[in-house]
């Protein structure tokens, strides 16, 4: 069921959000050549510590870290640990926070010192894919348009985007209804009302979109091999737009270029069949 929030509401997952976006930026500014992913972790648990908040990953279905930490050919979820970075690597960094029992989920990928320039493109692409995402998340749209936004972004850039795992509502839990694929058609799913609250994260790999699960029943890599990126932000639909309630302010949006003048920064404001594993239902996206 999907449930419509109130301002109220939306004003406590904002609270959530900016925690998240605290996380975000701290464990980002201690990317570099040397430091594990176990040490990000830290550093984001701190955040969660000092703002009195609890992390919506911690413990879910058994998720034993704060953070998803994910390198190189790892899409989502990867699992903190003794992993040293090094130069030319890329990480996906996964954070979420809860407030008197609201959720915020943010994600970016953050390059390891100097990399390659294909994965310079890939996430300066997937970074766009959110941006254009968000601005189609406008009352009276439909959840198709967001889908053929990000999807006819990535691949008119020459990528491929990931359809095992998609953005989701978000709220009371950290996964509700609905599931909101990045690839699709405009014009078709449900249409987008007040108070609708949904993560958007595009997941974009250089190679194919084939996926699997390694044995730690969590990390999910791409099947060729290939780069993966991935960004994420929690977005409120309301009458004057969409509004990201995991920007690092009220009056920016960090993310790209295009629509982000609609993707407005939180003012307060998997599809079915596609997972290929059960552990897709539980993961923290």
């Amino acid at each position: 069921m999907v449930t419509l929030k109130t301002t109220e509401q939306i004003a406590k997952m904002r609270e959530a959000g900016k925690i998240v976006a605290a996380m975000l930026a701290t464990t980002r500014d201690a990317v570099k050549p040397g430091v594990t992913t176990a040490d990000l972790d830290r550093i984001a648990a701190g955040v969660l510590a000092r703002a009195g908040a609890k992390s919506s990953f911690l413990g879910y279905y058994g998720y034993p870290a704060t953070i998803c930490t994910s390198v190189n050919e790892q899409i989502v979820h990867g699992i903190p640990g003794k992993r040293k970075l090094r130069e030319g690597d890329i990480i996906g960094i996964d954070a979420g926070a809860i407030v008197d029992g609201w959720h915020a989920d943010a994600a970016i990928t953050v390059p390891v010192g100097r990399v390659s320039a294909q994965a310079d493109t890939l996430i300066r692409v997937t970074r766009e894919a959110l941006v254009r995402g968000i601005a189609a998340a406008r009352m009276g749209n439909r959840l198709g348009d967001i889908g053929a936004a990000v999807q006819q972004y990535v691949e008119g850039e020459g990528f491929s985007i990931v359809r095992n795992y998609v953005g989701h509502g978000i709220g009371r839990a950290m996964h509700e209804e609905p599931q909101v694929p990045n690839y699709g058609l405009a014009d078709l799913g449900r249409v987008i009302k007040e108070g609708l609250c949904i993560a958007i994260e595009p997941m974009v790999n250089v190679g194919g979109i084939a996926t699997r699960v390694l044995d730690d029943s969590w990390t999910v890599v791409t099947e060729d091999g290939s780069l993966s990126a991935h960004f994420e932000h929690t977005v409120a639909c309301l009458p004057d737009g969409p509004l990201v309630l995991t920007a690092v302010d009220w009056g920016s949006f960090e993310g790209g270029s295009a629509g982000a003048g609609e993707a407005r920064a939180g003012r307060t404001g998997r599809t079915n069949g596609t997972t290929s594993s059960d552990a897709a239902s539980k993961v923290p996206a």
